[in-house]
């Protein structure tokens, strides 16, 4: 896919670039970050660079995963990561962090909607699916402030620095935004309660 750039009110999200690379080293320096991703901890320049150089550039090339550098309108200053990385037919899983001066101030939750509603209106995806680890309360209120449903915690769903952990998982539906899908969805019926 070719690379995309989205912008909502306050942010431009586009693919990260080389000149990124000293920004996502200083933001990944934080211990919240290293405590709830699954990024190497301590995390390395080396790190940073191969993010930049070829993760992201090899997801957008193999249609895989979609990593944004998500900056401010004015001033162009990296104030998160977002990602959709394919996990199926019509499947994407949303994945992001916030720099920590910038936290609390809505622009994670902004460009997960502007990454869903893109997902679902040019990217193919019917379902986007969010995981986060059991505790980490910041993911979750962003997902819950975009839409998603929270179905349940799933045992052993991560595994994070060697170390399985249950996970927090939920799904935004085009329908959940008001938009539609290319494929019918039918709800299962309810458990019988008898």
């Amino acid at each position: 896919m070719d690379p995309v750039f989205l912008t909502t009110e306050r942010l431009l999200l586009r693919p990260f670039e080389p000149a990124d690379t000293d920004a996502v080293f200083l933001a990944c320096q934080d211990s919240e970050i290293q405590r709830w991703t699954t990024i190497p901890s301590p995390y390395e320049l080396d790190h940073a660079d191969m993010f930049v150089a070829h993760i992201v550039p090899d997801g957008w090339r193999d249609d895989t995963g979609y990593n944004f550098a998500v900056l401010t309108r004015s001033g162009g200053e990296l104030v998160a990561a977002m990602s959709a990385i394919r996990r199926g037919e019509g499947r994407a899983e949303i994945g992001f962090w916030a720099a920590k001066p910038h936290r609390g101030r809505g622009y994670v939750t902004e460009a997960a909607g502007a990454v869903a509603h893109w997902a679902f209106t040019t990217a193919g995806v019917e379902r986007l699916e969010w995981r986060a680890e059991v505790g980490n309360s910041a993911s979750r209120a962003v997902a819950e402030k975009t839409g998603f449903v929270i179905e349940g915690t799933q045992r052993s769903g991560i595994l994070n620095k060697g170390v399985r952990r249950d996970s927090w998982t939920g799904a935004l539906l085009p329908s959940d935004l008001g938009l539609p899908a290319t494929h019918q969805y039918q709800p299962g019926e309810p458990a019988d309660r008898t």
